[in-house]
């Protein structure tokens, strides 16, 4: 199994592929993945000459963090170059924006196919990450993600899908509510991982940010989207089981084994009605623990 399919990746963070000194601060703040944006971030007229700067500076970076690239998206002129300029062994995923339909996708899949076969690297080998951010990729959700890709996450795109719908964005995230639910339902009909959280664009309100992916962990999301290096250890916090949750799952385990022993498939702890369900969210809980701890020491 690879370094990438084996990586808990909480924390994406963008930082546009044409700034050098972002993309020299954007190795070292400890993100688990790091996306170089050749999209929303870069001017169309520096769009040609950032492709090469993603691999750069992908190439030449000795951190454990994953490497990413955000392509523009299939309506534009731009994509196909993205692909084919910046596939290689330094890379580990795509990142497609505004994904609306399973079509797009294997239209995208078969470039990015070609791409790995022009470099050397096993078709499929690269994640291939799309931005769910418009109603009509909310509503297409389920079949996109059950299209039989290579994708093995979502991303929600918060801002552009209140631009679309011309929602207001306030600081209770309501309006966001019916998307997350989509999106976390389409990823289990598609047995996908969780879906990774949109970005907040107020990076300099840790409140609003911590509430925001806490009602994202609600609503079975992964991970998070981050536009500034402070959101970073903010993710990890909300998106790591916590030493309680820990200690709880732990002694959830070990009292219904101890009952399952004696022949009971329920019982009771601290006040808390205990049966298979509950032992196995414990149980995921200290899965995703150890493989954090695994990560940390490697």
């Amino acid at each position: 199994m690879s370094h990438r399919e084996m990586a808990v990746t909480r924390s994406f963070l963008f930082t546009p592929a044409n700034h050098p000194r972002r993309v020299i601060k954007v190795f070292q703040v400890g993100a688990d993945a790091v996306i170089l944006d050749l999209e929303d971030a870069v001017a169309i007229a520096e769009k040609a000459s950032a492709r090469a700067d993603v691999v750069t500076a992908f190439s030449g970076s000795e951190h454990k963090c994953l490497h990413y690239v955000r392509i523009n998206g299939v309506d534009t002129e731009f994509w196909r170059d993205d692909l084919k300029a910046t596939v290689g062994p330094w890379l580990d995923g795509v990142v497609l924006p505004k994904v609306e339909s399973s079509a797009a996708l294997r239209e995208v899949e078969a470039v990015l196919a070609s791409a790995e076969r022009e470099v050397g690297l096993a078709v499929g080998q690269l994640d291939l990450l799309p931005i769910i951010e418009t109603a009509k990729g909310v509503e297409a959700a389920a079949e996109i993600a059950t299209a039989g890709s290579r994708i093995r996450r979502f991303a929600f795109g918060g801002g552009d899908y209140t631009l679309d719908l011309d929602y207001e964005w306030t600081a209770d995230e309501d309006v966001l509510a019916y998307a997350r639910a989509r999106l976390s339902h389409a990823s289990r009909l598609g047995n996908l991982q969780p879906p990774v959280d949109t970005v907040v664009l107020q990076i300099n309100d840790d409140e609003r940010f911590t509430d925001s992916a806490r009602r994202g962990r609600k609503f079975g999301f992964g991970g998070k989207l981050c536009i500034h290096p402070n959101q970073v250890p903010l993710t990890h916090s909300v998106f790591s089981p916590s030493a309680a949750e820990i200690d709880h799952a732990r002694a959830v385990v070990a009292a219904f084994e101890a009952a399952e022993a004696s022949g009971s498939a329920s019982i009771q702890l601290d006040g808390y009605f205990i049966d298979y369900p509950i032992v196995y969210k414990s149980q995921r809980i200290l899965a995703l623990a150890s493989l954090l701890e695994q990560q940390e020491l490697s």
